[in-house]
């Protein structure tokens, strides 16, 4: 970016920060800040009508959110719900600013649409995995990805699963028996990494 632009950014931007477990955004909330993470972590899930959800992706360090970046080109307000998974702290750009780098700003552009072209990449494909996949199958993708231990109740996996926590727990009984992994009180250990990725890998060669 140009002495200008960073000039303008720095003039600009907000620190913010949040503690875990508070929601930064919700369903319908209006979207006027562009946020730049830049330690802590962000979950963003869509909440059905029934109370369950499904996780759509996750925000570290670095990451800017797909979902305010639509919100912000489209004047609209947010379509899912965005839950603070560690203390985080960002920087947020104002509305305005982000219109005019978005116009001005070659590298900021090219930073902004990089982002949403992996962020869609990713959605994409969340959206095989759901359609195509069998629960064991991304069950297995979603412990090989977490592990070696992940600390999370059945419930936790069953909502970012987008399912019920019963299925959950009878497929990790199943992973369980099977050797892959070890379960605990609040916790999933992995034993199998190598088994859980074969496992997931079926999800994809079926897919295709």
């Amino acid at each position: 970016m140009s002495p200008t632009d960073q000039a303008l950014l720095q003039g600009d931007m907000q620190r913010v920060s949040a503690p875990a477990g508070q929601v930064l955004f919700d369903l319908d909330s209006p979207c006027s800040l562009f946020l730049l993470l830049y330690a802590g972590g962000l979950r963003v899930i869509k909440p059905a009508v029934s109370g369950r959800e499904i996780v759509l992706y996750r925000l570290a360090p670095g990451d800017s959110c797909i979902l305010t970046v639509s919100c912000l080109l489209g004047h609209t307000s947010y379509p899912a719900r965005g839950v603070v998974e560690s203390d985080l702290v960002a920087y947020a750009i104002s509305q305005p600013m982000f219109s005019r780098l978005l116009a001005e700003s070659g590298p900021f552009r090219t930073f902004v649409f990089h982002r949403f072209a992996e962020r869609i990449a990713d959605l994409m494909q969340l959206v095989e995995e759901v359609a195509f996949g069998q629960m064991d199958q991304r069950l297995a993708a979603l412990l090989a990805s977490r592990g070696p231990v992940i600390e999370a109740t059945h419930q936790q996996l069953a909502d970012e699963l987008g399912t019920v926590r019963e299925v959950v727990s009878r497929r990790l009984k199943q992973l369980e028996q099977g050797g892959l992994v070890r379960l605990e009180r609040g916790q999933v250990i992995v034993v199998n990494g190598q088994g859980l990725r074969e496992l997931a890998g079926a999800l994809h060669s079926e897919g295709h």
